[in-house]
């Protein structure tokens, strides 16, 4: 049986629009996440990410209103992030409409908080992300390191170690960003996702880089279990028919086949 891969279109939110930049920098206005978010669905998206990459000043009510509106009439997962950073976090904004919730630099600071939310709301539910730096040229670091604050921070902390322990304490999915390709749309770090899922068995999203349809499927080919993108579908470079229709080809299955 050919393997399914999820096809997750990401709206990164800051002060309640989407945007898009490079490297978390020289973000451009990329649309209303509500409308972005019902276009995607009716282009056949498996899942929708909204993320907040205003350093987590997003604002709870603004965020709650977003997920509740965007939640109404569209009929796949939704997968939130920013800001969490507890039990009650990740419950209210399920409440409203989520169906997983991602959290980052609070499960770094706290580690324990995986393991409060897989046991709290499930494993499924829940989501790592890891914003990570390839250090091929830096001898005293990691090779792929996590970082933080949108990769301008170094932990020190390698991302296979980190991998595993996600998914030791409880995490059902990681999603993991390379920082050096977020929004160069030069192809997504392959070599990386081929390292962490020869690290973790847990479900594995692959972000940053893509550029042309044929990155999406050879980050399936790596070992992605979905394909995360955003500015190629906000800006209209590649279309997620496109994507499934490409995957499709290469011998993959998709939700509900190609459109």
């Amino acid at each position: 049986m050919a393997k399914q891969i999820s096809v997750i279109p990401c709206l990164d939110m800051f002060e309640g629009r989407v945007v898009k930049g490079v490297k978390f920098e020289k973000l451009r206005d990329a649309g209303d996440a509500v409308e972005l978010a019902h276009r995607y669905f009716d282009e056949g998206a498996d899942e929708i990410a909204f993320l907040d990459v205003s350093a987590s000043t997003l604002g709870k009510r603004t965020m709650d209103d977003i997920v509740s509106r965007a939640s109404s009439g569209i009929g796949v997962p939704l997968v939130v992030g920013g800001g969490i950073g507890s039990v009650e976090d990740a419950k209210r904004l399920l409440d409203l409409g989520a169906t997983r919730v991602s959290v980052n630099t609070s499960a770094l600071a706290r580690p324990e908080l995986i393991n409060e939310l897989s046991e709290t709301v499930g494993s499924d539910a829940v989501v790592v992300s890891l914003d990570v730096a390839t250090n091929d040229d830096v001898t005293d670091a990691p090779r792929y390191e996590i970082t933080t604050h949108g990769g301008k921070q170094t932990t020190g902390l390698d991302a296979l170690k980190w991998a595993r322990e996600v998914q030791r304490r409880g995490a059902g999915t990681i999603m993991l960003n390379s920082i050096a390709e977020d929004g160069v749309q030069s192809g997504y770090d392959l070599g990386l996702i081929r390292a962490v899922r020869d690290a973790v068995a847990i479900n594995l999203i692959a972000s940053g880089g893509a550029g042309r349809v044929e990155d999406f499927v050879l980050a399936a080919q790596a070992g992605a279990d979905a394909v995360l993108a955003a500015s190629v579908f906000h800006f209209g470079t590649v279309t997620v028919p496109e994507v499934k229709a490409a995957l499709v080809e290469a011998g993959f299955d998709v939700a509900g086949g190609a459109r």
